[in-house]
């Protein structure tokens, strides 16, 4: 009898899983682990941040929980594991007896030196790591160029791939019974927040989890219709439909890139394309692009000096941070997304672009500051997405466009335009009417006192100069 153990990462799902099912063809029993790394939900970022935040880890171990569900449905267990995954999965290799562990390859740094320990360990016991790919809308080898040879302009990566590139099709959702564990193992308890030394968010943003992550697939699309508005929609700041919301589900892989993709061409050939139905399967070119630059640039996606290895001046003023992260800079747009962002972990596309152009490009704080800060609290972190995207509005990334320099009340009018979402995140502003809302300083003092504002006691003066943007 030939074992295997597949071991899941970011691909926590059942629909479109290479590694699940090339384990599936190559042994005759096979047995899925998760590993709860160690360094990931308990260790610290460069800057001291807690890499894996409260919201995210919840949404993880809610789809962890799904899978394990899943997993007895069809008769078997999912195998949990607290530690180091290269530690946890060899002693299950060598105590089984497998032959082979299967996963899905990750390519930035901490991942990659995993695989690698685990690779270097099976093969002293004459057993091997057979590695897939489970997060990309393409295949590299589908690719009209190398790897190492893609366009570092977006522009000119989609110009070279959308027209010939095929997306393939999804693998078949796996429905067949799995290997009941051996009655010796133990399949391991699922840990809680307090075992990672973190506490119960307040609020969930999505549920986690390859079964909402469907549904909501389903919803967005045929239920509510939602994505034929999402081209004007999606830069909106909240709102249950205002954007697809797949984002955490792709991130931590309970839905599959190709999946999104092959469901809105079968809505496309139901109600007819359209630029929203375009604009969501732009983005996840945006995806694909970002992994590849990290696959071609490597660890410069993390340093510094960005993918251009540009000469970057900035502070790392700690109390200035902390005033953008507790969204108590005095300018209401920035402050409402920040309050926002730590009530859910999460911030749409528009309200990311605008508090990481004003860290950078007001307050002159250094951008990794940041992108880890968005590293520890986004319930859809991806490394190559989350780093790739902070270069790029540090005007270091691959892509030559020039830096992402905001004015932030024009940007306000236009995507809150009657500031209902600064009332709802900054309470202290609820009363205050009209375009003052975006900018209080620069309203009659009158009108502030009439809202019950005091500025300096009430709301905050702002940070940085305001004029220039009116």
């Amino acid at each position: 009898m030939k074992r295997a153990l597949v071991w899941f990462r970011q691909d926590l799902r059942l629909h479109d899983n290479e590694a699940l099912l090339d384990a599936i063809a190559s042994a005759d029993e096979v047995f899925g682990v998760y590993v709860f790394d160690a360094r990931t939900f308990k260790g610290k970022t460069g800057f001291g941040f807690p890499k894996t935040g409260a919201h995210r880890a919840r949404f993880i171990l809610e789809s962890v929980t799904d899978l394990r569900k899943q997993f007895r449905q069809l008769g078997s267990d999912l195998i949990i594991r607290i530690g180091h995954p290269e530690d946890e999965l060899f002693g299950l290799a060598k105590s089984l007896k497998s032959h082979w562990v299967f996963c899905n390859r990750e390519r930035t740094q901490e991942e990659v030196f995993v695989q690698d320990e685990l690779e270097q360990r099976l093969w002293s016991i004459g057993q091997e790591i057979r590695c897939s790919r489970g997060k990309m809308l393409y295949y590299t080898a589908d690719l009209p160029f190398p790897v190492t040879h893609t366009p570092d302009a977006f522009s000119q990566f989609r110009k070279e791939t959308e027209p010939i590139t095929p997306v393939r099709e999804p693998l078949p959702f796996l429905v067949d019974k799995l290997t009941a564990l051996p009655i010796h193992l133990d399949a391991g308890e699922m840990p809680c927040l307090k075992d990672f030394h973190l506490s119960e968010p307040a609020e969930s943003f999505v549920p986690g989890g390859e079964t909402a992550a469907l549904e909501r697939l389903n919803q967005f699309l045929w239920e509510t219709r939602s994505i034929d508005h999402y081209k004007e929609s999606h830069n909106t700041f909240s709102g249950p439909n205002c954007s697809s919301h797949f984002s955490p589900y792709l991130s931590q892989g309970c839905l599959s890139p190709k999946m999104v993709y092959w469901k809105v061409k079968e809505y496309e050939s139901d109600f007819g394309s359209n630029p929203s139905t375009e604009a969501l399967t732009h983005v996840l070119l945006w995806r694909d692009y970002y992994r590849l630059m990290g696959k071609k640039h490597g660890n410069r996606i993390f340093l510094r000096h960005g993918f251009r290895d540009r000469e970057v001046t900035a502070s790392r003023d700690w109390d200035l941070l902390q005033l953008w992260i507790l969204g108590k800079t005095g300018i209401p747009v920035v402050d409402a997304n920040m309050r926002y962002f730590r009530r859910f972990g999460y911030m749409s596309d528009r309200g990311r672009q605008l508090v990481a152009g004003f860290l950078i490009h007001d307050l002159k704080l250094d951008w990794l500051f940041g992108a880890e800060y968005f590293e520890s609290q986004l319930i859809d972190y991806d490394s190559c997405s989350n780093y790739g995207n902070w270069q790029q509005i540090a005007g270091i990334g691959p892509d030559q466009r020039e830096e992402r320099n905001y004015n932030l009340y024009s940007q306000a009018k236009r995507y809150d335009p009657k500031g209902d979402f600064v009332r709802s995140c900054l309470p202290e502003l609820a009363n205050l009417g009209g375009a003052a809302i975006h900018l209080p300083e620069q309203a009659e003092k009158q009108v502030l006192q009439e809202a019950g504002i005091k500025l300096g006691t009430t709301y905050p003066y702002p940070v940085i100069e305001t004029d220039r943007w009116i």
